[in-house]
């Protein structure tokens, strides 16, 4: 049993999914652990969670860190990929290299890897992942990609549902209720784009006299999209009348608000599950395969967003959805699937 691990990811970004991994991994982690948490925002961590940080900016603090932890933990995510740069690739294997020096384990816990555009970061994987003491994956085409790299040593780790799903569930009272949007940025959608979702969830909301509500994931990325698009034009005048953006900073926050909802619209991987977890009726967009692949395990319509389906299309499918939760069944399965993760972090019995 790790006693003082060293929790490595995303955390303290501002981002509520990241947030909502971070808890699932400390309740997760024996209750005698003292971990040290890897944080941009490291006062909102250690106020939220009452765990001491490092600066997760700072690849020295870091490695620090590490010196004085008896493991490594690299919880939740993506986090061994190069699409955000080959600098954060070389970042998780600088402290897996250094993890490993001084004899300490290293976990990938509930991991997705990839994407690895690079043949250099398919080589650097390649000579990471042998180095790792334990591993369970979020998603089947991880845990292949991981084999492929890796050879048979990583061919019997675990592959279960994200870890968010183990959060506590909240009870659905939403029926008549808004219609919330988990909804970001994204590359793939044109002014046209943006501009059918909008059409399709003007006609929701007008047909069934719904507010709209816009709940900001992360809120560097997420936060003031709906402003920004009414200052773009885009959005149909009946529809801003009827919106409202409100600023969250709690997974908890969220679910409450999902679970008075008639619908939730998620764009955001962590808002579907959040937004399911709290019984709601939900809808998914996927900008990412991970959104897709979440949805399907779920058994939730979705709609890619390239090719994008027309407006009269999309409200059809989010009618179908108002007012109708997902069966309890399908979210229990998910459920018991992401508990498999915490298997990883029990002590090892004598």
């Amino acid at each position: 049993m790790l006693a003082r691990p060293l929790l490595c990811g995303y955390y303290g970004e501002h981002n509520i999914g990241d947030d909502a991994l971070l808890q699932a991994l400390l309740s997760a982690l024996p209750a005698e652990a003292k971990p040290c948490v890897t944080a941009a925002d490291q006062q909102q961590v250690q106020q939220r969670f009452g765990v001491t940080t490092c600066d997760r900016r700072r690849l020295r603090a870091t490695l620090r860190a590490l010196a004085d932890c008896d493991g490594l933990i690299l919880g939740g995510g993506s986090l061994l990929q190069d699409s955000t740069s080959w600098r954060s690739l070389l970042y998780y294997a600088a402290l897996i290299l250094s993890a490993r020096l001084q004899g300490k384990p290293v976990i990938l816990w509930a991991q997705g890897l990839g994407p690895l555009r690079r043949r250099r970061s398919r080589a650097l994987a390649s000579r990471l992942l042998p180095l790792v003491s334990a591993a369970s994956w979020r998603d089947r085409q991880s845990a292949a990609l991981a084999q492929r790299l890796a050879g048979v040593s990583r061919g019997m780790d675990p592959v279960a549902a994200d870890p968010v799903w183990t959060l506590p569930a909240m009870h659905w009272r939403g029926r008549g209720g808004p219609i919330v949007l988990a909804w970001r940025p994204s590359s793939l959608l044109s002014d046209a784009d943006w501009g059918v979702l909008l059409q399709a969830l003007n006609a929701l909301a007008e047909q069934n006299d719904r507010p709209v509500l816009w709940l900001p994931l992360h809120d560097i990325q997420d936060g003031g999209l709906m402003q920004r698009l009414k200052e773009q034009e885009l959005m149909p005048e009946t529809l801003a009348a009827r919106s409202r953006e409100i600023r969250l900073q709690r997974p908890e926050e969220l679910m409450a608000q999902a679970s008075a909802a008639g619908l939730v619209l998620a764009m955001r991987l962590h808002g579907l599950i959040l937004a399911a977890r709290a019984g709601a009726p939900v809808s998914a967009l996927s900008y990412d395969p991970k959104v897709a692949a979440a949805a399907d395990a779920l058994g939730c319509p979705w709609a890619d967003l390239q090719p994008l389906p027309s407006a009269q299309a999309l409200t059809i499918s989010w009618q179908q959805q108002l007012d109708h939760p997902l069966p309890s069944a399908a979210i229990a399965a998910q459920v018991q699937s992401a508990a498999q993760h915490r298997e990883l972090l029990k002590p090892a019995t004598p």
